[in-house]
């Protein structure tokens, strides 16, 4: 019998029981979830989920607890990533923020809070390469990808600027596809073997 797959959630912050439950409905199949605080659980998932969240608190989390390493072996080794919001910065090559040590997964700038604050949040439909019908996209303090590298495919803008990008295993997005019940995003993420060095 094939294992499941395995699906691990950096649960130092953020929408940790959303993106378990997202996950769980893009599968096709039965998978197993776990929600990650500590080294030494990454190197047995078959694909991360970085959620949102604040960037500085999360990269010094990940740090303390020794997962950076981990997840940055994940993407070498390529096994998908998907990293949402702050995530993403936190995934990037540059925050543009000493405070952000970033994990350096995506060769893209990212400019953090770039839609504004908390009263800022918009939602807004988004046609993204890989998806037939608009996504319907949920932004909280979104950030925004200011540059990418010649490699980084750019999957959906908003107002000209990029807003979900992908780099080799990484799918990442200023977004929150968690909070809605659309899980089509996860599903090209995750799943998608197109999107997993791993499996081709």
């Amino acid at each position: 019998m094939t294992a499941n797959r395995r699906i691990g959630v950096i649960a130092v912050q953020g929408n940790v029981s959303e993106h378990v439950a997202a996950a769980q409905r893009a599968a096709d199949e039965r998978v197993d979830t776990v929600r990650i605080r500590n080294a030494g659980v990454v190197p047995d998932c078959d694909a991360l989920i970085l959620p949102g969240g604040e960037s500085t608190t999360i990269s010094h989390l990940l740090e303390t607890e020794g997962i950076d390493e981990e997840i940055r072996a994940h993407a070498a080794a390529g096994k998908p990533i998907l990293a949402t919001c702050a995530g993403l910065i936190v995934a990037a090559a540059d925050a543009r923020d000493d405070r952000v040590e970033t994990l350096d997964l995506i060769d893209a700038a990212v400019d953090r809070n770039a839609f504004g604050r908390q009263v800022d949040s918009f939602e807004a439909g988004l046609d993204v390469t890989g998806l037939g019908d608009p996504f319907h996209a949920v932004f909280i303090r979104a950030p925004v990808v200011d540059e990418v590298g010649p490699d980084v495919e750019v999957l959906a803008t908003w107002d000209d600027r990029p807003v979900a990008v992908q780099d080799g295993p990484v799918v990442a997005t200023a977004f929150h596809p968690e909070l809605t019940n659309d899980d089509r995003l996860h599903r090209l993420a995750l799943f998608d073997p197109l999107r997993s060095e791993a499996e081709a």
